[in-house]
């Protein structure tokens, strides 16, 4: 092939445009033409306007699994700390309902401490202050343990009250305890008085052994005897001092089969719920001495006579 023939151009493949320090100076000095022109002028404002609003759906959408996952993370935080929020509320509530249950029953033992410290201001009988520590374990029974024994001066029999009345009588006596048997217990008996009539009989405790009242016994059916007759101590025993009021009637069944009526009575002591307490001395103790007996003085010894029917020798 003659050589004049042949074609001495590049392909366009290789075909060379502007060099590229040329592309770069060019396009430096267009975007700084462009910064300075978008800063004196705003001249892009528009169309960066546009070119946010057509891409708003797509960064919203891009958005959602983010903001679903913070979303849930809150949801779990607010969960849990709402939670253990109530759960701190609730210990609180019970802590105060703790604390105004105790108010309550310190207010409560105030009013009968007060009561008690007025009621032995009024008593010439000498007495103790005790305080009630458990009932005893016997089911058939009706009794208490004080915290004062032997050591405290308590004696066998003593009475003892609360701010309301009579509560019971010391029955059992240790060098630091002593044992109370309540009034409603069974086997425990007091002397009465009705305040209204001038009546004396005697109130028994509960005969079931686990009631909360007493029972006027051998009182006759046509006996004057009402219910809401207050009950008061005799002082006939010679252990309750007179006065001390006991309990109230509170419902009386007379019967035509017997002559004698069925009297129930509610005791003004609280039984099964006295903490503080007085211990009264008996009135056995109070008493003077009897005086020394008195030693019979020996007879005079008749004179010897002669024997009946008979003279006497000169």
């Amino acid at each position: 092939m003659p050589l004049g023939t042949l074609d001495r151009s590049p392909p366009p493949f290789f075909k060379q445009g502007p060099s590229a320090l040329s592309k770069l100076l060019f396009f430096s000095a267009f975007a700084l033409f462009l910064m300075v022109a978008d800063a004196r002028f705003g001249i892009t404002q528009p169309l960066r306007s546009a070119v946010v609003t057509l891409l708003h759906p797509f960064q919203w959408l891009a958005l959602q699994p983010v903001r679903g996952s913070q979303a849930v993370g809150q949801y779990f935080a607010s969960l849990g700390q709402a939670q253990s929020e109530a759960e701190t509320s609730r210990r609180e509530l019970a802590r105060q309902l703790l604390r105004g249950g105790q108010v309550e029953q310190l207010d409560i033992e105030n009013q009968r401490l007060r009561q008690l410290l007025e009621l032995r201001g009024r008593l010439t009988t000498p007495s103790t202050a005790a305080e009630v520590l458990y009932e005893a374990a016997d089911a058939y029974t009706r009794k208490v343990i004080i915290d004062k024994g032997q050591l405290a001066g308590l004696a066998l029999g003593s009475p003892v009250i609360d701010a309301a009345g009579v509560l019971g009588q010391v029955t059992r006596v240790h060098p630091l305890v002593s044992e109370v048997t309540l009034v409603v217990d069974r086997d425990l008996t007091i002397p009465v008085l009705n305040v209204r009539t001038g009546l004396r009989s005697v109130a028994y405790g509960d005969p079931s052994g686990g009631g909360d009242g007493l029972e006027l016994r051998f009182t006759g059916s046509n006996a004057d005897v009402q219910e809401g007759d207050l009950l008061t101590t005799s002082g006939v025993d010679g252990v309750y001092p007179p006065g001390l009021p006991v309990a109230k009637v509170d419902r009386i069944e007379r019967r035509v089969e017997t002559a004698f009526a069925r009297i129930y009575c509610k005791p003004l002591a609280l039984p099964g719920g006295a903490r503080h307490v007085l211990v009264l001395q008996p009135l056995t103790s109070q008493l003077p001495a009897r005086p020394p007996k008195e030693e019979a003085a020996p007879a005079k010894a008749a004179p010897k006579g002669p024997p009946r029917g008979k003279e006497a020798k000169p």
